[in-house]
This record gives structure tokens, C-alpha cells and sequence, in this order.
């Protein structure tokens, strides 16, 4: 799987397109199973997972930054960035 390969955002150059559309479909596949199971915002996610592979692809975070208007649209950002573990804390405390 991609997704555990993805420990920060430079990892992406690594892949060519073939394998950025598989890891996408395994992002969506596990912010679904995350909100599922902890509550949180699939739609507003599951529309950001491709912009959010080439905005990281595209510059060099996190020299280059990267602003959110919302952490709604934000748990992409956060499983390139190498925090998917974090997600069973997801929405609590």
C-alpha cells in the first residue's frame, strides 16, 4: 500500500501517476474508514484528496506553506505529512 510508504510530503515525487491515482483511492478509502468509525468531514476531504497530492507535488512543504481555510479540508494534508496514525485521536479532547 502507498499510504504507508507516505511519511512526508516529498515521498510523492517518488511516484509517477499510475501510483498517485492508487494512493489516492487508498486516501479516500481511509478517511472514509476514519470518519466512519471517529466522526469528522468526508465531503469537504474527499474532494481535496487530488488537488491536495498535486499542491504537495507541485511545491516544497514544508519549506513552501500551505494554508487551509478550514482543518476541515485538511486530513490529506495531514496523512502526507506523515500523521495518518493520529486519525483514531480524530475529533476528540
Amino acid at each position: 500500500m502507498w499510504i504507508e510508504r507516505i511519511t512526508q510530503p516529498s515521498d510523492l515525487g517518488d511516484l509517477d501517476y499510475d501510483q498517485l491515482d492508487e494512493l489516492a483511492g487508498e486516501i479516500r478509502d481511509f478517511v472514509v474508514a476514519a470518519v466512519s468509525e471517529n466522526s469528522g468531514h468526508l465531503g469537504s476531504n474527499l474532494g481535496a484528496v487530488e488537488l491536495t497530492l498535486a499542491l504537495h507535488r507541485a511545491f516544497d512543504s514544508p519549506r513552501d506553506a500551505i494554508l487551509w481555510d478550514t482543518g476541515h479540508q485538511a486530513y490529506v494534508h495531514k496523512i502526507v505529512t506523515g500523521r495518518q496514525h493520529q486519525f483514531a485521536e480524530l475529533r476528540q479532547g
